[in-house]
């Protein structure tokens, strides 16, 4: 499975702010959820698995570090979220992110990124008989 974007990629969109330590796993995760939301979608490739189209190259790397940038933004810095909005311990409270509050459940795409792969024709296709 190949790894959309690079740190260097990433740092460019958190500029001024560096890439965080970790960002080449965060990248790899990221890179998978992204490859979930395309997995209907037929484009050429290259040896690596890289579409040989710059444009959805780069659809790719931008919604992979938009998807970084989110969980950074979140505090999901290791790209798990809790799907907890609350956790207690005496008497153990878990409160679960109740649907359509707006925060993504965990491994899904970010809004941005799935922006980014819809505008690039990425999303959206059905399985195609082959």
């Amino acid at each position: 499975m190949p790894t959309y974007a690079t740190p260097a990629d990433l740092g460019e969109l958190l500029a001024p702010a560096p890439a965080p330590a970790n960002a080449a796993r965060l990248l790899a995760r990221a890179s998978r959820i992204i490859a979930r939301e395309t997995l209907c979608a037929v484009y050429d490739v290259d040896q690596a698995g890289l579409p040989t189209s710059q444009t959805l190259k780069d659809a790719l790397r931008d919604a992979t570090c938009e998807q970084v940038a989110y969980w950074l933004e979140t505090g999901r810095d290791e790209g798990i979220g809790t799907g907890y909005t609350s956790v207690g311990i005496g008497s153990v409270n878990l409160t679960r992110a109740g649907a359509g509050g707006g925060d993504e459940d965990d491994g899904d795409a970010c809004e941005q990124a799935l922006l980014i792969l819809q505008q690039a024709g990425l999303t959206g296709h059905g399985p195609v008989a082959c």
